[in-house]
């Protein structure tokens, strides 16, 4: 299928509704408003569209890398996705066989199967607890989603099983690894899953994140799009061009008296640079507040050409899409707590994702792609390659032989790429309890600035980071009711 269609002008001075930014928040805000019949146009500043949805040759011709997501949960497991049409766009989704895999050393790896039962089963004594934390949200999936998928400052649709998942996901990864599991095994794999919130494992709520991905991987697994995660971002513009919806690229927007006339607009932007464009045009107290809301620590990236696949010592991360390296729940939470302090870890929790095992297309016959990143303080210029091969080594003696060459990427170059990720953040903020609470602002209706008809609809506003949409749809859904007077229901299948 032909890549989708971009303009570099919009073809007219008004539309209904205008959206910068292109991430996948911004390309769900921009469908959702199409659906109901506006005419809409999405600017994008860079070359093409798709923000952390991207991928490129950054090492050698012929091997395909994501410059940021990689392995997509919530793109199947989002709402908003499964409403949309796809696969008749050009998206196919890679299961790996094993969602998860977590090396401890030697040959022994813990695993996630999409099963639960085996992977209860698998963690022996501990898999009753296993069984008891992961099985409802499993089960319940749909239940949960519209009620962790948006603001917390809300009636929940579902009262029960959102307090179920609260009285799981409430206390901190460390308090309930130790307190559920009795096994080394079951609290490494629980603590490489709540290290994905960036926090020290001894914060609140850094549970949630582990509930949520542990129970995302039984539920939908945890796939990929084929071809890279640019494949994910083509299919939305290819829908959202047959709604009749303009894309424009090579379209910085620094002044937002240099719009298109709207009677809305969308910012798929971070809290400052939303400042940064709106200015005086925002009250200023509550510019006072945007301004204060935090950003987390960074991430180093690095991407690799292989001339083989990553000789692992436990051959069930051959088999998983996503590896976690960091060992025990000791080692993991020592990583985190040294990046909460400014530090740099020697032995960094290291997130690894592996596509061309399972899809071809990624690199040349025989050889291989590798993703891998880890976290760092906020705006580190250290450069982290040594500490992530020596973890890769660690788990996987001989790595360093296979690589032919490599991509790397510092927090301020991740910046540089996609200016959402200030000092590295690739989260849209920091995730502790309070910015679950106050994301971007602590009020019913996060998304609706006080400037009229201006709309913020990024990972700063709820749910946060990921690759669902949710954001921009919850945003375009509050805007549909508010400017135009339309359902709930408007911008739905």
């Amino acid at each position: 299928m032909e890549a989708p269609y971009a303009q570099t002008e919009p073809s007219r001075d008004a539309y209904d509704a205008v959206v910068v930014g292109s991430g996948p928040n911004g390309l769900a805000a921009a469908i959702t408003l199409a659906r109901a019949g506006l005419s809409v146009v999405l600017l994008e500043a860079k070359d093409a569209p798709g923000g952390g949805l991207r991928s490129a040759e950054l090492t050698l011709p012929g091997f395909t890398h994501d410059l940021c997501s990689a392995i997509h949960p919530f793109g199947r497991a989002s709402p908003f996705f499964r409403s949309l049409p796809l696969e008749a766009y050009g998206l196919s989704w890679v299961e790996p066989p094993l969602p998860l895999a977590h090396p401890l050393g030697g040959g022994d790896a813990v695993v996630l199967e999409r099963s639960l039962e085996a992977t209860s089963d698998a963690l022996g004594r501990d898999g009753a607890a296993y069984r008891w934390l992961m099985a409802p949200p499993a089960r319940h999936w749909e239940a949960l989603a519209d009620d962790i998928l948006g603001p917390l400052l809300r009636v929940p649709r579902h009262p029960v099983a959102l307090a179920r998942f609260g009285v799981r996901a409430g206390p901190s990864a460390s308090w309930t690894a130790r307190a559920l599991f009795r096994e080394e095994r079951a609290r490494a794999l629980f603590a490489g899953l709540a290290a994905h919130t960036i926090l020290p494992l001894e914060r609140l709520t850094t549970s949630a994140i582990a509930v949520v991905l542990g129970a995302l991987g039984h539920a939908v697994g945890w796939p990929f799009p084929r071809g890279g995660a640019q494949s994910l971002a083509d299919a939305l513009v290819r829908f959202f061009t047959a709604l009749g919806g303009e894309v424009v690229v090579n379209a910085p927007v620094h002044r937002v008296d240099a719009l298109p006339r709207a009677k809305a607009v969308f910012f798929d932007l971070t809290p400052r640079q939303l400042v940064a464009i709106l200015g005086e045009r925002l009250p200023a107290r509550y510019r006072r507040r945007l301004l204060r809301y935090r950003y987390g620590a960074g991430a180093f990236k690095v991407d690799y050409a292989l001339s083989g696949p990553v000789p692992w010592l436990a051959e069930a991360c051959s088999r998983a899409g996503t590896v976690h390296l960091g060992g025990t729940l000791a080692e993991i939470a020592h990583a985190e707590r040294e990046v909460a302090r400014a530090r740099h870890p020697a032995r960094p929790y290291v997130l690894v994702a592996q596509q061309s095992l399972f899809d071809p297309t990624r690199a040349p016959a025989g050889q291989h792609t590798l993703w891998a990143y880890c976290h760092v303080p906020h705006g580190s210029a250290q450069d982290m390659t040594r500490a992530i091969e020596a973890q890769l080594e660690r788990f996987a003696p001989g790595f360093g032989a296979r690589v032919i060459a490599k991509s790397v990427r510092t927090p301020a170059e991740l910046e540089r790429y996609n200016p959402n990720y200030l000092g590295g953040d690739i989260s849209g903020g920091v995730n502790d309890l309070l910015q679950l609470l106050a994301r971007p602002v602590l009020h019913p209706n996060p998304y609706r600035t006080p400037a009229t008809g201006v709309y913020l609809c990024s990972a700063s506003t709820p749910p946060g980071g990921g690759v669902h949409g949710m954001a921009g749809f919850n945003a375009a859904r509050r805007a549909l009711a508010e400017v135009w007077g339309v359902g709930a229901s408007a911008g739905e299948p």
